[in-house]
């Protein structure tokens, strides 16, 4: 009887968990932090894709830690603030930084860290192999 119990009681779990829907992540989402390695002061938030953002105090050059999720999009950080003109002929930005970027919790291996304004991200393009 006790093992009858036990079985209805997991299958009306079961039954409620699968009735709940599942929320997809959203695309955009982005992991800030002053400190490398996710250190000192952090925000994480989604952002709208194809749209300037302006890091504004703590992160405005002070940015560190710059990671995206793991969905199909890029992020590129920039020298400027939103609105400015590049006017460097090596470009504004070092490139894009998606998941996979071996410097997203360090960007001052590379000496970004004082130096990010702004950044957009757009979802990344695929090109198929002939």
């Amino acid at each position: 009887m006790k093992f009858s119990t036990i079985t209805t009681a997991i299958v009306s779990s079961a039954i409620a968990v699968s009735s709940t829907p599942i929320h997809k992540r959203e695309i955009g989402g982005v992991l800030l932090c002053t400190g490398a390695n996710a250190t000192g002061t952090c925000n994480y938030s989604v952002y709208a894709l194809d749209t300037c953002h302006q890091l504004a105090a703590p992160f405005h050059h002070n940015t560190s830690t710059f990671a995206p999720d793991g969905e199909a999009f890029e992020c590129f950080p920039r020298i400027g603030d939103c609105g400015s003109i590049c006017t460097s002929p090596t470009g504004c930005t070092f490139g894009s930084v998606d998941f996979d970027y071996a410097n997203k919790f360090n960007l001052g291996a590379i000496q970004w860290n004082t130096l990010i304004s702004s950044f957009d991200c757009s979802r990344k393009t695929t090109t198929a192999s002939s």
